[in-house]
């Protein structure tokens, strides 16, 4: 795989950089990608198609799980095994071969994604209204992935990190989300990350009451943000439901 420069999706990293929003900073950032092989991926692909041949053979016993729907067709496997080799460029240092199907999870259609971005990122939008105030920071979003890998041809995934060593976690964050926009025609992928931190746990200024206040609502938060998820979900497989 290789790095794409975008033009469009620095100007959103620029302004995504470290925004501070006075008692919070948002930090996010883009990046696009070919999938075609290039050194070692070839190699890597290989490795993990094997290992996910052997998770469905072992699956066959009656006391194994099913394996995961994306495990299930050759498409379906290689578009998993893009996903995973575009983490490996993203954090090249890190060993991202034990990363799970499971993790990956589709949103189906840039609404839902919309749905997500405009309730977390709704500062960062007025922000960007605020000292840009040309297009809304959503639709300069949506016309900067456009550009580079065409919206309407894409599956849209998101990425739960399940490990503490993951590079994608961040520590410390109050929310924190990881996209990646897959066009299996362009053979091309853009990631989008983006995390909001407290900036008075970060500045030390909180007494040890005031940071057990703050504490207690970056728990609170953790737990609407899942809280959020699980409705979200529910509502896509009931949705789903009864389109079948």
């Amino acid at each position: 795989m290789k790095f794409l420069e975008c033009p469009s999706l620095d100007r959103l990293n620029d302004f995504f950089g470290d925004l501070n929003l006075g008692e919070r900073t948002i930090r996010g950032c883009l990046e696009a990608y070919t999938c075609k092989h290039a050194g070692t991926d070839k190699k890597l692909s290989i490795s993990l198609e094997n290992e996910m041949l052997e998770l469905i053979e072992n699956s066959s016993s009656p006391d194994s799980p099913p394996p995961d729907d994306m495990l299930l067709t050759r498409s379906s496997r290689r578009t998993l095994i893009y996903l995973i080799l575009t983490l490996y460029h993203m954090y090249p240092d890190y060993d991202f071969s034990a990363v799970k199907a499971h993790q990956f999870f589709t949103e189906e259609s840039w609404d839902n994604f919309k749905l997500i971005f405009d309730t977390y990122m709704i500062e960062a939008s007025k922000e960007w209204d605020e000292t840009v105030g040309d297009v809304s920071l959503l639709d300069t979003l949506y016309m900067a992935l456009d550009e580079v890998v065409k919206l309407g041809d894409c599956e849209i995934y998101g990425y739960v990190p399940d490990s503490e060593a993951d590079p994608l976690v961040e520590k410390g964050a109050i929310w924190s989300f990881n996209f990646l926009f897959y066009n299996r025609k362009l053979k091309r992928v853009v990631t989008f990350r983006f995390s909001c931190f407290s900036n008075l746990v970060a500045d030390g200024f909180l007494m040890d009451g005031v940071l057990n206040e703050v504490t207690m609502h970056v728990s609170s938060t953790s737990w609407l943000v899942n809280l959020f998820f699980i409705a979200w979900r529910l509502k896509l497989s009931l949705e789903s439901g009864k389109a079948e």
